[in-house]
Order: structure tokens, then C-alpha cells, then sequence
């Protein structure tokens, strides 16, 4: 894997059991995760007590935290905030508890068939709150593009940045989830988005369907927008969140590929896609 970048993942599309997550990233000499899922529930439901001691775990095999994978954001606007804002405030505890630099987070679900612009004062505000209680923290909030949230576009995801205006408020650049929102992912949302991208998930997808494929078998530009990316951002984390549930190939696990002999499932469809993602980056 290039220097250029630093591999992280969604460890629970392997597992929900932070053991299993080590045992099968140490197999492709990935030692950071985006924490979401772990020993059977959200992380951001976990007490400080059981951080902890999943803390102590990390440490214990020299891994860490490249984000917190937080479902901060991933809420209807027009649901009440205040409990959110609470589930925020305890997530920035985590951050800190685990040395986590980063929080993924969303700019809220607009209603079906609305217009989000009818949306767009609310969600500046709740970001703004979330901006608030996050100062001095010195954690960076990580804006993700996902579809139906207010930032599915490549224009609102800018909007938001440029009108939030804060150092320490980011920008996630997620290709798939631009194409399933029917986004041109490169040159076009790239280059509007570039100077706020810190960090990458790594998932592609086909713009007919929608379909997620592995890296580089989509519509999402990867190899474009990873080669830009080494030379503008050196050490950027690369997170491989493969979503290959329902993909049934051409792409196969390769022999003398890490997962080569393994089964059928979540852990050969992540072998999958850490063996197209190193293929790619080594295009670049």
C-alpha cells in the first residue's frame, strides 16, 4: 500500500467482535479503524466504563481510532434535537477517551419529495450547535455526502462548508454514495470539494444502478481522484467500507491474496476489497 495514504476501515463489515476485527486487519497490516459497529452495539451506545475498556484492547495490539464512524447527523430535521445533541456531547467523550481525531458525521434527513433548501437554516444551526460544543476540543467533525441528507449534492456539501466556515469542520468525500445521488463524483464534485477532503471512504459504485462494486469497478473515479488526492493530501486515511453484500463479481479474491482460502462472506468480501484498492493505488 502506497505511503502516500494510511488504511483504515469499517471493521464491523467483518465482525462485530472487536477481537475478530484485530485478528483479521493485522492479516493486511491495517492497524487503524473507523469504529461504528462493535461488541454488538453502535459505539456512540457504549458508557464511558465499556470504552474503556475497549480502549485498553486498542491499545493492547498497538491499533487505533481513525474516526469514530458516529450516526451523528443521521436524523430527520424535523425530529427533536435536543436528545441528539446530548448523543453528540457524549461522542466527543468517546473521541477524546479513545484518541480519535476525527467524528463522521451527516447534515440530517430532509423529508421525502421537499425541497432541502426549505431545510437549509436548520441544519446550519444544528450544525452551528454541534460546531459549539465541539470547540477546543481539538476534534475535527468529518462532513459525509450521503444520500437524502442535506448534503447528498455536491453544491450543498459546499454550502454547508463554506457557511460553517470553521476550522475544525471537514469534508468526508464518500464517491458511492455521490453516485447512488446521481452526482458526477470526478471532476466535477472533487474539484468543488477537494480543499475541505481530509479523508476518504473507499466504496464505488455503478451509476446505472447504483450498485456498490469494488474499487475501481465503478462510476466513482476512484483512481482520478486517489491520484490527485496523494499529491495534495499525503497521509490521508483511505477507510475501505466495502458494501459487497450483494456484488457477485467479475472481481474475485486472487490466490496468494490475503482471504484467498476463506469462505464465502464477510471476511473474504472485505479480502475483496483491500485487493482491488491495492491494485488501484498501484496505478497511481
Amino acid at each position: 500500500m502506497s505511503a502516500a495514504f494510511v488504511l483504515s476501515a469499517f471493521a464491523d463489515e467483518i465482525d462485530w467482535n472487536l477481537q475478530v476485527q484485530i485478528d483479521v486487519l493485522q492479516q493486511y497490516g491495517i492497524n487503524h479503524i473507523e469504529m461504528r459497529f462493535v461488541n454488538g452495539k453502535n459505539l456512540v451506545d457504549h458508557t464511558i466504563t465499556e470504552a474503556k475498556a475497549i480502549k485498553k484492547q486498542l491499545d493492547a495490539t498497538n491499533f487505533k481510532l481513525s474516526a469514530i464512524g458516529s450516526p451523528i447527523g443521521k436524523q430527520g430535521i424535523t425530529e427533536k434535537f435536543g436528545p441528539h445533541l446530548d448523543l453528540f456531547k457524549h461522542t466527543l467523550d468517546l473521541a477524546h477517551l479513545l484518541e480519535a481525531p476525527y467524528i463522521r458525521m451527516f447534515s440530517f434527513y430532509i423529508p421525502r419529495g421537499e425541497d432541502p433548501k426549505e431545510y437549509r437554516s436548520a441544519v446550519i444551526d444544528r450544525w452551528g450547535q454541534f460546531i459549539e460544543a465541539a470547540e477546543g476540543s481539538g476534534i475535527t467533525l468529518l462532513h459525509e455526502n450521503e444520500g437524502g441528507i442535506y448534503g447528498d449534492t455536491a453544491e450543498r456539501c459546499l454550502d454547508l462548508l463554506t457557511t460553517l466556515n470553521c476550522d475544525y469542520v471537514k469534508a468526508i468525500f464518500d464517491p458511492a454514495n455521490f453516485i447512488q445521488s446521481r452526482e458526477e463524483t470526478y471532476p466535477k464534485a472533487w474539484n468543488m470539494l477537494k480543499d475541505y477532503v481530509v479523508y476518504m471512504h473507499i466504496k464505488d459504485a455503478k451509476a446505472a444502478d447504483g450498485q456498490v462494486v469494488p474499487a475501481g469497478h465503478g462510476d466513482g473515479r476512484l483512481k482520478e481522484i486517489l491520484t490527485e488526492l496523494a499529491q495534495e493530501r499525503p497521509g490521508c486515511f483511505l477507510s475501505l467500507e466495502p458494501h459487497l453484500n450483494n456484488y457477485q463479481g467479475p472481481a474475485v479474491v486472487e490466490a496468494g491474496t490475503p482471504g484467498f482460502d476463506l469462505p464465502e462472506g464477510n471476511q473474504k468480501k472485505f479480502a475483496l476489497a483491500y485487493q482491488e484498492l491495492n491494485k488501484l493505488i498501484q496505478q497511481i
